[in-house]
């Protein structure tokens, strides 16, 4: 950790880079898989997550600046959300490119509206719900960054090869062993040096690729209804609504784990800036033909092993991002970063996630049996709906949408049972 001495404004730029790098691949995931499934060409592609960046940029600092509506004031960076594929590419095809992104800019007016009331859920969120919660978002994801190890595409004949597994285990090797035997500002970038040092190697291994960054353009400025002009229909609406109250559980457990890291108390005000900030966000990427946006868990992990608590580095992120999305070229140098090469870094930034929501947990009376339930029972059920979303594949298509997200069953299971479950006096 480098608090004891504060970061130079240089040193501030790297940690931002690293925040970058940590939450690029999943912020281009949504609209390659989105522009895929709809057939985009190549050239609505480039421009799409060069917008899609660009925004991004502009969410991000939405949280991060507090005014007396908007921005939760920690250091969060935002990302297209990956909940919202499967929903937006069955709206894409049934009602078309329009009824998307007005379906977005609907659910981004319902939160919006609704922060106030979901901030009251304040109350609900205990110890034992929100070490639970943590505990899952970082869990839930250690699958992705096991996936990218092997390749990324389970189905290439190359996927688990020995190549991919040796580029990963050099990644988190300078990673672990930069986090453990490193100090000061080398400590805190040890992921960025890791995710370096392993392209590198992959680079000798013949892995790497520049033909993404020879073939982008040098500069593209985002443009307000570049794939449509939005239109609106209430079932598609309400779909993207439900799919907006997972993300914001899913961002509620990010800002209680960030604000565990900095030392900072979240009241109900703090949470209704945070959430109307993200509706900001969400009908913006409607108007500029992008994607929802939440809150990425991964930059909690940046953020814990790199021990600076503070917003500055992520102020640089935020430009940065803002600058890649109008230089696609210097985007593109970041896709050159091999799936092996990221998975193995999200294996040490999931799981770092996932121990401080231990860690939390560490503070609950586990003698009571009604704490033991409670979290048993909802990381349980998240791990179990992480590995077999299937068990769901009966119910209908907009339940299913909601429950085979693992942060969202954990959640719903650890806000009821606190609820139903007796409380003794004491506890009372």
């Amino acid at each position: 950790m480098i608090s004891a001495k504060q970061p130079n404004r240089l040193q501030e730029m790297v940690l931002g880079l690293q925040h970058v790098l940590a939450m690029y691949s999943g912020g281009v995931l949504v609209p390659l898989l989105i522009g895929t499934a709809l057939h985009f060409s190549a050239q609505q592609m480039a421009v799409l997550i060069s917008a899609d960046i660009f925004m991004t940029g502009i969410g991000t600092l939405l949280q991060l600046k507090t005014t007396r509506f908007t921005g939760i004031g920690l250091p969060v960076v935002l990302g297209s959300a990956i909940q919202s594929v499967t929903p937006l590419v069955n709206i894409g095809n049934t009602l078309g490119i329009g009824a998307m992104y007005g379906a977005t800019i609907g659910a981004g007016i319902f939160v919006f509206l609704i922060a106030g009331l979901f901030a009251k859920l304040r109350a609900y969120f205990p110890p034992v719900v929100t070490g639970s919660l943590i505990t899952i978002i970082g869990f839930a994801l250690i699958p992705v960054g096991v996936q990218n190890i092997g390749g990324g595409d389970v189905k290439a004949s190359t996927f688990g090869s020995l190549t991919n597994l040796w580029i990963a285990l050099v990644t988190i090797v300078v990673i672990v062993a930069l986090s453990i035997w490193a100090k000061g500002f080398t400590k805190a970038v040890a992921v960025l040096i890791g995710i370096i040092v392993g392209t590198i190697f992959a680079a000798c291994l013949g892995v790497v690729s520049l033909t993404p960054v020879v073939e982008a353009s040098w500069f593209q400025f985002p443009k307000p209804f570049l794939m449509g002009v939005p239109e609106f229909h209430i079932s598609a609406i309400i779909t993207m609504c439900v799919v907006a109250i997972t993300s914001l559980i899913e961002s509620t457990g990010v800002y209680f784990a960030l604000a565990d890291l900095t030392g900072k108390h979240l009241d109900e005000q703090d949470l209704a800036r945070g959430y109307r900030s993200e509706g900001l966000a969400v009908i913006l990427s409607g108007l500029f033909s992008t994607f929802p946006y939440s809150t990425f868990s991964q930059n909690v992990g940046v953020v814990r092993l790199s021990g600076v608590k503070s917003k500055r580095p992520v102020y640089y992120a935020a430009c940065m991002l803002l600058l890649i999305g109008l230089l696609p070229k210097v985007g593109a140098l970041a896709t050159i970063i091999p799936s092996s090469v990221l998975g193995g870094a999200m294996l040490v930034l999931f799981g770092t996630i996932g121990i401080q929501g231990v860690t939390i947990l560490h503070q609950v009376d586990f003698t009571k049996d009604r704490n033991l339930m409670i979290a048993a029972l909802s990381i349980g059920a998240g791990i179990g709906v992480t590995v077999y979303p299937q068990i769901f594949q009966h119910l209908p298509n907009l339940i299913r949408l909601v429950i085979e997200n693992a942060v969202v069953v954990t959640s719903i299971l650890a806000v009821t049972l606190n609820i139903v479950l007796p409380k003794t006096k004491e506890e009372e």
